[in-house]
């Protein structure tokens, strides 16, 4: 394979309303079918009018700001100072919802086009029908990373191609079948496209040529990029995630209550935090025999007998169930208790005592 990036030189200013197929097709005749289009957001915004007033400076000017950034957001991830990172209505986290306030006037600010797959669909679509251009179309933005400093753009729509090339069973040439290999090629194709559109060049198109073979109409788009919540392992910020779980296990009673837990619903808050806790972890019960008896008559089912017990390597009759590690894992264990309705029912250790906390089950 042998990869071309090329500029699509004097677009000039895009305006809402303007007519972007005609602006490229104009820009670039030597386009030919099977060139990858990477389209910088922004202009598909400008000629789209995803564009809002707000005051030139001052104090209004970020209250104006914060107004249109809360409209934009469906949850905050990270807050930091001035700094928040957030979840777009599409799907996307990004710092301040992508909202941006370069290369506009200063009296506006440029949001995220509403539905970036519809637009480089349609503008697909306009440059096959008027044009007789088969071509591929990734509407580009620039993001940051979790864990690495810079930023590089990404692909919020896509039309044209799969967002992603899955390698999965497919086999290496050591024999190794692949199992979990899915490449972003939309992804990288927006971040080569960036090489040469820069940020202050007003070059807001490249070509990405030699890529692809043939096009392929493929109705999910960029959407396919958005990693579904239940598996997202930092959906939260650590600050917020700790402020979270706090403010969900202060809401809990300290005691049984009058209502028996759902044993099945306390198993799966068990679950939800067995990764949390470290291999080999100790659970030493009570004892001392005075306070061993106030959580016997505390507690239904506290066990007895068990003492310096190892997770895993219980005996019977105990039941892992019935223990957990106190700290934090206890206020993991609270919260994921309250995310699924039950009560408590966990005692703080008596004063003086090594005991772990047990569940009224």
């Amino acid at each position: 394979m042998r990869l071309e990036i090329l500029p699509v030189l004097g677009i000039g200013d895009v305006t809402e309303g303007d007519d972007l197929a005609a602006l490229i097709a104009t820009a670039a005749p030597w386009l030919h079918d099977g060139d990858v289009l990477v389209v910088t957001s922004k202009i598909v915004s400008k000629a789209e009018g995803r564009l809002v007033d707000v005051p030139a400076d001052g104090p209004e000017r970020l209250a104006a700001r914060d107004e249109v950034l809360a409209a934009e957001t469906a949850r905050v991830v990270a807050t930091r100072g001035a700094t928040r990172i957030v979840q777009t209505h599409h799907g996307f986290v990004m710092a301040s919802a992508g909202i941006d306030a370069s290369n506009v006037d200063k009296t506006r600010l440029v949001l995220l086009p509403e539905d970036p797959d519809a637009s480089a669909r349609a503008l697909r679509a306009a440059l096959r029908e008027r044009y007789d251009l088969d071509v591929a179309v990734i509407v580009s933005d620039t993001m940051g990373r979790p864990w690495r400093n810079g930023l590089t753009d990404v692909a919020l729509g896509v039309a044209g191609m799969p967002a992603i090339r899955d390698h999965r069973g497919e086999v290496d040439p050591y024999g190794n079948e692949l199992q979990l290999t899915e490449m972003a090629v939309v992804d990288e194709l927006a971040g080569a496209g960036e090489l040469i559109k820069g940020k202050c060049d007003q070059v807001p198109v490249a070509v990405v040529r030699g890529y692809l073979t043939a096009t392929r109409d493929d109705d999910v788009g960029a959407r396919e990029l958005v990693r579904d919540a239940e598996l997202d392992l930092f959906s939260l910020g650590t600050t917020e995630a700790m402020a979270a779980g706090l403010a969900a296990a202060a809401v809990l009673p300290d005691g049984p209550g009058e209502a028996r837990a759902d044993p099945a619903a306390v198993r799966r808050a068990i679950a939800a935090v067995a990764g949390m806790v470290a291999p080999g972890t100790m659970f030493t019960h009570v004892t001392d025999d005075e306070v061993r008896a106030v959580l016997v008559a505390a507690v239904p089912r506290w066990p007895e007998q068990a003492t310096d017990l190892v997770l895993g390597e219980l005996p019977a009759p105990v039941d892992p169930a019935d223990l957990v590690r106190l700290g934090t894992d206890l206020q993991r264990l609270r919260t994921a208790l309250a995310a699924e309705g039950v009560p408590s029912a966990l005692l703080p250790p008596p004063t003086g005592s090594t005991a772990s906390a047990a569940l009224a089950l």
